[in-house]
Order: C-alpha cells, then sequence, then structure tokens
C-alpha cells in the first residue's frame, strides 16, 4: 500500500534554535509538514485554518499555539499571520536551568491538551515583549555564550505561557502538579512501550489510584485517558502519513497482536484503523 498522503519532515535548525517575526504573512504549506522541533506560534492577528495532526483550527488574533515535535501540521487557505515562530531543539533546551524543565513537561508533552492557548490583552502584550527581545537578541552578532541567553529568554517566555495554562501559581507549584508534570515527561518517551497506568505509578513510586487522581485534579482527565490519548494520536500519524500495515501498526505501539490494537482504536475513536485510514486514501495533497 501506498503512503496515504506526502509528507515532509522539516529540515534541520543551526544549534537547534531559531526566531522569526511576521507582518500579515502569507503561508499556505503544499503537503503535510511533520515537525523535528518544537514550536511556538505567537498569534498578534490572522486568519486561515491550522491543521495539526487530525484537528482543524481556526487560526484568530491573541493566541498561541504549541506543536510538539513530531506533530504533523499544514496550513490550509493561504492563512495570514502576524506575530512570530520559535522552533527550539530537546538539545537546546537543556541549556536552560533545570528549574523551567517542568514549564516544557506541562506544555508540551501532552500537547493536544496545549495545543492552542487563548491571551488576554496584557498576556498578549507582554510576550509580543518578551518575543522581540528575543528575536532582537538573536539577531546580535555571535559572541560566546550567546545560545544560554537566548535559552535563558526561552526559559521566561516558557515560564510566562505556563502560567497562561496554569492559572493558580500556588497550584502550579504544587507537590501534586509536580507528580502530574513528572508523569507527563515519563510518558511522552514511553507511550509505546507502556500502556497501563500501573506501570507509570510504579515508575513514581507511588498508587496507581493516586495518579489516577492527581491527573484529574491537574489536568481535568484520568492518567489512563491521557496515556490512551498519547497512543491514539500516533496511531492516528500513522495510518495517515505512513505505508505501514495496520498489523505493523499494531507491533510498532506494542500491542500483542492486530486485533488488539484495533478494539482499542475503535474504541477511543468509533472508527476501525481501516476506516480511518480509508477517510483519506482519496485525498490529495
Amino acid at each position: 500500500m501506498k503512503s496515504v498522503r506526502e509528507i515532509i519532515t522539516e529540515p534541520i535548525i543551526p544549534n537547534s534554535f531559531s526566531i522569526s517575526r511576521l507582518d500579515k504573512f502569507i503561508v499556505k504549506t503544499d503537503f503535510f509538514n511533520r515537525l523535528t522541533y518544537h514550536r511556538i506560534l505567537l498569534v498578534e492577528s490572522g486568519a486561515g485554518i491550522l491543521s495539526i495532526d487530525d484537528n482543524p483550527y481556526e487560526i484568530k488574533s491573541h493566541e498561541v499555539f504549541l506543536i510538539s515535535k513530531g506533530q504533523i501540521y499544514k496550513f490550509e487557505n493561504s492563512s495570514i499571520i502576524s506575530g512570530y515562530v520559535i522552533s527550539f531543539g530537546d538539545c537546546f533546551w537543556e541549556r536552560t536551568p533545570k528549574s523551567a524543565s517542568n514549564c516544557k513537561a506541562v506544555l508540551f508533552n501532552n500537547a493536544t491538551a496545549n495545543q492552542r492557548l487563548q491571551l488576554n490583552n496584557s498576556e498578549m502584550s507582554e510576550l509580543s515583549f518578551l518575543f522581540n527581545v528575543l528575536l532582537n537578541e538573536y539577531k546580535t552578532p555571535q559572541y560566546i555564550n550567546q545560545m544560554d541567553a537566548l535559552a535563558s529568554y526561552l526559559k521566561i517566555i516558557m515560564i510566562k505561557l505556563a502560567n497562561v495554562r496554569i492559572t493558580e501559581e500556588t497550584t502550579f507549584d504544587s507537590q501534586d502538579y509536580l507528580l502530574y508534570r513528572k508523569f507527563l515527561e515519563i510518558l511522552s518517551t514511553e507511550y509505546r512501550n507502556y500502556h497501563a497506568v500501573n506501570s507509570y505509578a510504579e515508575m513514581l513510586n507511588i498508587t496507581a489510584r493516586k495518579l489516577s487522581e492527581t491527573c484529574k485534579r491537574c489536568g481535568g482527565m484520568g492518567a489512563k485517558e491521557i496515556i490512551n490519548g498519547q497512543i491514539v494520536a500516533e496511531a492516528k500519524r500513522f495510518l495517515q502519513f505512513s505505508s505501514n500495515t495496520v498489523k505493523e501498526i499494531a507491533y510498532e505501539l506494542n500491542f500483542n497482536t492486530p486485533e488488539q490494537f484495533s478494539h482499542f482504536f475503535k474504541k477511543n475513536t468509533s472508527m476501525s484503523p481501516a476506516d480511518y485510514r480509508n477517510q483519506f486514501v482519496n485525498i490529495g495533497t
């Protein structure tokens, strides 16, 4: 079977970091694109459609899109955007102080929950200022430790974004939320290998009940729902953009049999893997 849709992988970025200004920028991607880096799109004003994985979003003013590496996106209908776009890799993020690592976990390790953040006027003004400061630093002639300075500015932006996501700072800094963020961090790298709540609870040295209660309190969803969401999102990418058979996808995602995978997928999407893929067979790129 041929690949259902053509897809382009994001090219390598020097130093795993870039930022650019968009002024009424007309963007339309002819093909779907898979991100190699994490991306932050700050929209001061705009119009159009941005599709991320299987979800279309109408582009509006005063919002932020957070797209994780591995996610697939496409701009439709010649979208117009004014704002900023940041791309950064994990190796660049390692330059930031460790105290900021939890912000990245909250925002990017459960991408579908934080795909779009709506900003009020005050938040928009503050973030536009910070993005502009970072852009000016990025354009400065290179000097020793410049990457560390850029990482520090990025840390500040991520903290501000995390505070948009988590409106109560006391909750953001609580022990339960630290536990929740750690769970998301582990899940982002292990969801193909481990599907059970018990497995993650053991890694965190807590009970499965404690983990589920913490996830509901901090994220609004149970641990199992979050785990399943990660697996379903990756399964959909395989079905849309790869030529892998359902059997191959099942084993890639660590299901024991193709039947077990098909049952799981249908339970979580109300469609069989084959029916889901068939939606896109005749879609042009």
